[in-house]
């Protein structure tokens, strides 16, 4: 072997060495291929679901009341900086983002990138928003990063073990005196007839949501955590529920 060939081969070894490890991609949940690919994860579904009336119907005419309740915890305009963990069909984001003051800023993160997509569509280029591609269950953000955190009806759709990473990381993030917002389905009076019309439906299209109707919010809190303050509104005869955590 000539030194120059030798020169080389020592060259492309220094660099293999040095250079940096590449970040393992975000994987797609098991759980939401299996379950939920029709909803989230198909390019269909973009298609489909993307359509506010849809939504609204979805929630049986409740989708701008319970987006307004989420906007009702905050201070407007919102200064601070918010975390949205998960995209969500309709303008629940827009609207969130047409709150923003200077110098507040909007991250949102999700794991499905045809929700990602859909999202940057959406908010078309807006200056004080920013979109990632993260897991729940494991954020990349780091620790007391945000005044408010929003998780609107995500909860339901994980399976138990997620569900408490995704409530212990939202609490992570938050900074102390920080709330945590979660809008979610929750188990309606007996009286309520759509108690009867849900239970069904949930049951075949919503595998984990009927959790939600036998467990709090809070009782996914991670173990030894002691939040300031716990509040609970419930809404539509207790179909739906706000749960307010201040860290």
């Amino acid at each position: 072997m000539t030194k120059a060939a030798t020169a080389r081969r020592v060259e492309a070894a220094a660099i293999t060495v040095t250079a940096p490890a590449l970040k393992a991609p975000v994987a797609m949940p098991r759980y939401l291929e299996q379950t939920y690919w029709w909803a989230y994860v198909h390019p269909n579904a973009v298609r489909v679901f993307e359509r506010q009336w849809l939504v609204n119907l979805i929630l049986w005419g409740n989708y701008n009341r319970l987006r307004d309740a989420v906007i009702a915890e905050m201070n407007v305009p919102v200064t601070g900086r918010v975390l949205q963990v998960a995209c969500v069909y309709g303008d629940f984001t827009e609207v969130l983002a047409s709150q923003l003051g200077a110098p507040g800023m909007l991250d949102v993160a999700d794991v499905a990138p045809v929700q990602i997509d859909n999202l940057k569509r959406k908010i078309n280029g807006h200056p004080r928003v920013a979109v990632h591609h993260q897991d729940s269950g494991d954020l990349a953000f780091t620790d007391a990063s945000y005044d408010t955190v929003v998780l609107f009806f995500l909860l339901h759709e994980m399976p138990e073990a997620v569900r408490a990473s995704t409530v212990a990381e939202a609490l992570r993030v938050v900074k102390p005196g920080g709330k945590v917002i979660f809008v979610d389905y929750h188990r309606p009076r007996r009286i309520n007839p759509f108690r009867y019309v849900m239970m069904p439906i949930l049951a075949w299209l919503e595998p984990f949501a009927m959790d939600l109707w036998r467990r709090e919010i809070a009782d996914w809190l991670p173990p030894g955590l002691r939040p300031a303050r716990v509040d609970k509104h419930t809404y539509f005869g207790g179909l739906y529920q706000k749960v307010v955590i201040t860290r």
